[in-house]
């Protein structure tokens, strides 16, 4: 049996229901979260939640929920569910009124759903076993608050859906300024000269919760130097290595952009040594 959370209550997923007139169905009015479970232990708790806390802010959705209720649901639904190498979804909509109007209602409760899916095993560093990544890369066409983690994806799917088209696993996206800004569902980081560098956070990109543990393992614990700059598609094109960071993939080495190598087109030495240095400290937020 798989078990949901919905508004206060643990139930099978079948029977879990939500209104028509919920503005996240409506609108996409609302915000999300994705969390890893490797046996029971999660990883990035802290800055997940503080993610959703700035999302929902953003958007003014008020919830009764403090972040010991948040973890009490997410250990729960984890546990219900197997304690086994699990992602945990957070969805957080604005509410059902008794009409559609663009403008925020002010007497609606939040709607507050989680539920649990099957993911691989932690990824360890070893490029003899790790399984590259195909990309294509296309120019951003999404609106200019990527910042907000949304649950009005439907950009990033259309990106994602032209990449998958195009026999690729991800689409990198670039402005109108030929500046990466992240993928359709990554960040993006690029390796020259032993140099790790990826573009910095503005409204163009959403702060992904690996992207920073990345940054801070790195800059704590290694040598390895690391620079938050713009990024061209022309470096991108000419770097060493290339990376794309999400929490379902940790760290990803990229091999082939638009059908041609990345570097020398194999994994390299600075990620075998970036996914050692994150599958030692991933427990530590």
């Amino acid at each position: 049996m798989t078990s949901v959370y919905l508004n206060g209550d643990f139930l099978p997923m079948s029977e879990a229901r939500i209104s028509p007139m919920d503005r996240g169905f409506l609108f996409g009015d609302g915000i999300y979260e994705v969390i890893p479970s490797y046996s029971g232990r999660l990883v990035g708790f802290g800055p997940h939640m503080q993610r959703m806390r700035d999302g929902l802010a953003e958007l003014e959705i008020r919830t009764n929920m403090d972040e010991a209720a948040w973890r009490d649901i997410v250990e729960t639904l984890v546990q219900q569910n197997g304690s086994g190498n699990l992602g945990v979804y957070l969805h957080v909509s604005r509410g059902a009124d008794s009409k559609r109007h663009h403008a925020y209602p002010t007497s609606v409760d939040a709607t507050c759903f989680g539920f649990t899916f099957e993911i691989p095993p932690p990824p360890v560093a070893d490029k003899q076993r790790v399984t590259p990544y195909r990309v294509s890369t296309a120019e951003d066409l999404r609106w200019k608050r990527c910042h907000i983690k949304s649950t009005a994806l439907l950009g990033n799917v259309m990106h994602y859906q032209q990449g998958h088209a195009a026999g690729a696993q991800e689409t990198i996206l670039y402005n109108s300024d030929g500046e990466v800004t992240e993928a359709a569902a990554c960040n993006v980081f690029v390796v020259r000269g032993g140099v790790v560098a990826t573009p910095p956070l503005d409204h163009q990109k959403l702060p992904g919760i690996t992207r920073l543990m990345l940054l801070d393992i790195l800059r704590r614990h290694s040598d390895i130097p690391v620079e938050e700059r713009v990024v061209t598609v022309s470096e991108l094109l000419q770097a060493d290595e290339v990376w794309i960071t999400s929490s379902s993939k940790e760290i990803a080495p990229v091999t082939m952009i638009d059908g041609k190598p990345v570097g020398a087109g194999e994994v390299g030495d600075v990620w075998a040594a970036a996914q050692g240095l994150f599958a030692a400290h991933r427990y530590d937020y």
